[in-house]
């Protein structure tokens, strides 16, 4: 069942034990959907081929369903298995109407025999007839009373769990459990005909120029009054807000994982969180768009609504990033009932336990550096193979422009069983291989593959910012640290001015060692596994054990690099704006939450994922402040896409490269002179200036200079030259004198303050920017 995802900062600390042996380098998987896994029509729908692997399987059925709940199959067929280890069957459509009575849409599930539960004939569901252990020493699970969801279903019927049917000891091995049919309770696959669906023309825009709106498509639209009711919370309904999202200026929007999960529960106790799933990390098909989040939930009508939302967003010039979870799956790992050992059957694992998952050494237990139950098994070429596919679908029939990899760094894993052994090189690994299947997009846009890492797990050799393979982008988690702790934690966390510098300039010592660039750094504050931005500036510590609808969550880390400013809600507001001024003005690909806009906030809960609820959804009513601060993030945006200079292709360089005498990029102290090494490496200076000059990059202010006061009080800053024949004016200044609708001034509107020399006064935890003309 659903599990709160893991917390990073309280887990990193427990080291998994390396037991085993490496496997061999495992032989290269086959090239996309090569071999044609799952339930297709033919050309002419005359005909359906069932086709699913096991390596160990002995006997597979595939049972077909008239409808998916509260009747029993019509027919069964047993499949033949190839020397692929491809189990396959083709059937004829004509048979199965006139012969069998199934019209419309076909439901079907499969049931497996093996090496631990042999076929006889004297097996009947139900029945324990051949059984001879739930795991066997190689690790195999199969149980023919399960009856096993298709890996590569287009779409699933219903969860796992749903109203009416919340026993989820119905799927468990075990003693107690293993006799027990889950057939009228399981999920059935949707037998569909390939989608057609448009969805519009695919920006092409360099990734460096995009800013990413991470948000889950249900809590986008989910309490908007302006969405028809029948579509808040759905595909068609985020559609809707296509114009909105460019209004602000995201060029991306990166939704949480939409495919299917454990969420039809969510509301079977409308006020509570017991075993809730919002967040959606606890994958059940990687093929199948999730239902709960479609207005037309007939078979076929989650795809077909996906993919119009995908091409409203096109036609706004938006691109479409997915979430995706192929670190672990949604059958989780071990559990206790009546003080036996249980696993759930659901799919993969009772299709080919040692294939789809990586196993302890003895083959036994799940290996496990996510927290949530155990790794998938990435190294695996059959394994990769489904995830490969998988990302080619929604890549090429759903529209996706790009995929954010949750806990990206066990697809680099080179161990299959008993141990965790990371590689950036291995050909051999998931990550290597989908970006040699689907290429990255190139550096200066067009065709290709938005691909993004959360580059850490859990336990010894998990964290690897900086360390993903060419061609992958990483969610920058010390960008994040730095920046947070140099606002929140001054006195308690040492930041140095060269640290900040390097974080604000695009981490050159992360990603310019290997070929990559500014571009591959996503830079965030925030993300949906935390704080808010409202949030990190206004809770000194989580608060996650509260009623609902803000609580109660369990997990949650400790170390948020937070403060509440003293209490005052005007900083608290000023801390805001200046660090999403910081994230918009600095050298990378910025990334913002749903709601950061408008200072969404969750009463301090820093671990909501079970809270689908009105506390986790966005607001469509700001008030006056709320408004203000949405002003500022769109006109902040506007100004980074309209300044090139803020976008480098390459990392800045400090020289001056046509003569100019203004260096491309320069670091000034409050005084206006270079930092030397004791003013870089002093974690006790907290002022800091840079100006980029904008001729170097055809932009359109000759100089962009921006003031940076982390102090409580307020610092004078001496400006430096702006280039010959040019004065500075104001663009903004954070700080809450300046607070309101226009504290970014609009393209032409900005005050006038002087040339070279002259000072400014920035009060206490403020920032300033600047363009030359």
């Amino acid at each position: 069942m659903p599990r709160p995802r893991p917390v990073l900062a309280l887990l990193l600390a427990a080291v998994l034990s390396a037991v085993g042996l490496t496997a061999a380098a495992p032989p290269a998987g086959a090239a996309v959907d090569a071999r044609a896994l799952g339930a297709r029509y033919d050309a002419t729908g005359s005909t359906i081929t069932f086709r699913v692997h096991s390596a160990a399987a002995t006997r597979i059925a595939v049972y077909l369903y008239a409808a998916p709940t509260g009747a029993a199959e019509k027919v069964s067929y047993v499949l033949t298995r190839d020397a692929s280890a491809v189990f396959g069957v083709t059937v004829d459509v004509a048979t199965l109407r006139d012969t069998h009575g199934l019209t419309g849409t076909i439901w079907y599930g499969y049931r497996a025999w093996g090496p631990n539960w042999p076929w006889t004939s004297t097996w009947t569901k139900g029945s324990s007839a051949g059984f001879v252990a739930d795991v066997d020493a190689a690790g195999n699970r199969f149980n023919p009373n399960k009856l096993l969801v298709d890996p590569y279903a287009r779409e699933l019927s219903h969860d796992p769990l749903r109203p009416g049917a919340t026993d989820d000891t119905v799927y468990a091995s075990g003693p107690a459990h293993r006799t027990v049919d889950s057939g009228p309770y399981a999920p059935k696959g949707a037998v569909l005909a390939v989608a057609t669906g448009a969805t519009g023309v695919k920006p092409t825009r360099a990734f460096k120029d995009d800013v990413l709106y991470e948000v889950h498509v249900r809590g986008l639209t989910r309490d908007d009054p302006s969405v028809p009711a029948a579509w808040r919370g759905t595909y068609r309904g985020a559609a809707t807000k296509a114009g909105y999202l460019a209004s602000l200026g995201v060029t991306a929007v990166e939704f949480l994982p939409v495919q299917e999960t454990q969420n039809d529960t969510n509301d079977v106790d409308p006020t509570g969180t017991a075993g809730d799933n919002y967040w959606g990390y606890m994958t059940l098909n990687w093929f199948a768009p999730d239902r709960r989040y479609a207005a037309d939930r007939s078979p076929g009508g989650p795809t077909r609504e996906f993919q119009t939302m995908v091409k409203a967003f096109h036609d706004a010039g938006i691109k479409v990033l997915l979430d995706v979870v192929y670190n672990h799956t949604g059958e989780g790992g071990a559990r206790t009932i009546g003080g036996a050992t249980a696993y759930d059957l659901w799919s993969w694992r009772g299709l080919d336990n040692p294939t789809y998952y990586s196993l302890t050494a003895d083959r036994q237990a799940s290996y496990d550096n996510t927290g949530v139950g155990g790794n998938y098994n990435t190294y695996h070429p059959v394994a990769q193979d489904l995830i490969v596919d998988s990302l080619a679908y929604w890549k090429d029939t759903l529209g996706v422009d790009g995929f954010r990899h949750d806990l990206a760094t066990v697809l680099g894993n080179t161990c299959q069983h008993g141990c965790y052994r990371y590689s950036r090189t291995d050909p051999g690994t998931a990550l290597n291989r989908i970006v040699r299947e689907m290429p990255a997009r190139p550096a200066g846009g067009g065709a290709g593959v938005d691909w993004i890492g959360e580059p850490w797990a859990i336990g010894a050799g998990t964290y690897q910012v900086g360390n993903l393979p060419a061609g992958w982008s990483e969610w920058n988690g010390q960008y994040r640290d730095t920046v947070r702790s140099d606002q929140n934690r001054m006195g308690y966390d040492p930041v140095t001015p060269g640290q900040l510098a390097t974080r604000l300039a695009g981490s050159a010592d992360l990603y310019g060692d290997d070929g990559r660039r500014p571009g591959n750094s996503v830079n965030f504050l925030v993300a949906h596994d935390g704080f808010t931005l409202r949030d990190l500036y206004a809770c000194n510590a989580k608060n996650n054990n509260q009623p609902w609808p803000y609580g109660p969550s369990d997990g949650g880390s400790d170390d948020n690099r937070s403060w509440d400013q003293g209490g005052a809600a005007a900083d608290q507001r000023r801390a805001a704006r200046t660090g999403q001024a910081l994230l918009l003005l600095s050298a990378g690909t910025p990334m913002m939450t749903g709601g950061d806009e408008v200072l969404r906030g969750v009463r301090c809960n820093n671990n909501p994922y079970n809270l689908d609820s009105s506390a986790n959804w966005l607001t469509w009513n700001p008030d006056a402040n709320q408004s203000a601060f949405r002003a500022f993030t769109s006109r902040l945006a506007a100004f980074r896409a309209a300044h090139p200079a803020l976008r480098p292709a390459t990392f800045y360089s400090s020289a001056d490269g046509n003569g100019n005498g203004l260096g491309q990029l320069a670091w000034f102290t409050p005084a206006g002179t270079a930092p030397d090494a004791g003013y870089w490496n002093d974690p006790n200076n907290h002022a800091l200036g840079w100006r980029i000059d904008g001729t170097e990059f055809g932009d359109p202010a000759s100089a962009i200079y921006v003031a940076y006061n982390g102090w409580s009080g307020d610092v004078g800053f001496t400006l430096p030259s702006p280039g010959a024949g040019r004065q500075w004016y104001r663009v903004t200044d954070t700080s809450t004198w300046a607070e309101g609708p226009e504290q970014v001034a609009r393209p032409g509107a900005e005050a006038a303050l002087g040339g070279q020399g002259t000072g400014y006064l920035l009060r206490g935890r403020g920032l300033l920017l600047l363009v030359a003309r």
